[in-house]
């Protein structure tokens, strides 16, 4: 048996060791997750339970492999929302956050809206939108099996009355199945061909499926942009994430589509994240 504290450097000195980024971090929330609270509130001089110490130390050993400690955990926070995830679904990002508070800051004096989350994932993105906006009619569309189970265990975790569809968004017989929309949020995926070969060990555990977005990165923005354009009521937006290098290409995108208004809002780093397109009375 081992004392609580030469378990707990041991395991934050194996993952200094192995390149792990915020190792301290890591440590601790492995460490929450089997013995159900952090350190700092145990007598860390009193000895593990034997069975325990075996499961932290082999999730340790997941996390040395650069599994995502979102995908060990099983769950994360997404805007103060739990959400599962796991293999097969994309890990929420406090990057996309400025997606949220986006829509949010556009929307918050509005009643009764008609929402669409396109590629939805783990469904992060709507689901934080239906808790702080007055959302009437929320759709979440994702086509990947996986996700789709995850989207359903997220939909249930936060008491959503979020509609899902299973589908390729891309696909104009799902387009035509879905109602007109005064918003439509979509964190698409945006990895180009070089961003592909160059993936953080990490990121490779993510699907690249919804990585992807062609040898540009840029396939999603402009098949979205046009086959949703009249999907949106007079006066609705379409809000995209983007890469910090992809603001002027989609901002092309959406004009060459008769998108008014169309603006980048950097994120908390300074750097361009979401692109809003209007659908104005006079959009042709």
């Amino acid at each position: 048996m081992v004392k609580f504290n030469k378990l707990f450097q041991n395991a934050k000195s194996r993952l200094v060791k192995n390149g792990v980024e915020n190792a301290y971090f890591d440590a601790k929330e492995l460490f929450s997750h089997v013995f159900g609270k952090e350190p700092v509130y145990f007598d860390m001089n009193a000895f593990a339970d034997e069975e325990k110490q075996n499961a932290f130390e082999s999730l340790i050993n997941r996390r040395i492999g650069g599994e995502p400690l979102q995908y060990i955990l099983g769950e994360w926070e997404f805007y103060s929302l739990p959400i599962k995830v796991g293999k097969g679904v994309l890990i929420p990002r406090q990057d996309t956050e400025t997606l949220v508070d986006t829509a949010i800051r556009l929307y918050k004096n509005k009643c009764g809206i008609t929402a669409l989350d396109l590629c939805s994932g783990s469904g992060c993105i709507g689901l934080a939108l239906e808790k702080n906006l007055d959302i009437k009619k929320l759709i979440l569309v994702e086509k990947s099996k996986d996700a789709v189970e995850y989207l359903k265990e997220n939909v249930k975790l936060n008491n959503s009355k979020a509609e899902i569809i299973k589908g390729d968004v891309l696909s104009e017989d799902i387009v035509s199945r879905l109602p007109m929309a005064d918003l439509l949020v979509s964190n698409p995926p945006y990895l180009n061909d070089d961003d592909m070969k160059n993936l953080q060990t990490e990121v490779e555990f993510e699907p690249s499926d919804a990585l992807f977005g062609g040898e540009d990165g840029l396939d999603f923005y402009r098949d979205i942009a046009s086959l949703y354009k009249d999907k949106l009521n007079a006066g609705g937006c379409l809000l995209f994430e983007i890469g910090i290098s992809q603001g002027k290409e989609v901002s092309r995108i959406l004009t060459d589509n008769g998108y008014k208004n169309v603006r980048v809002i950097k994120d908390l780093c300074n750097a361009d994240r979401v692109i809003i397109g209007e659908k104005t009375n006079d959009s042709t």
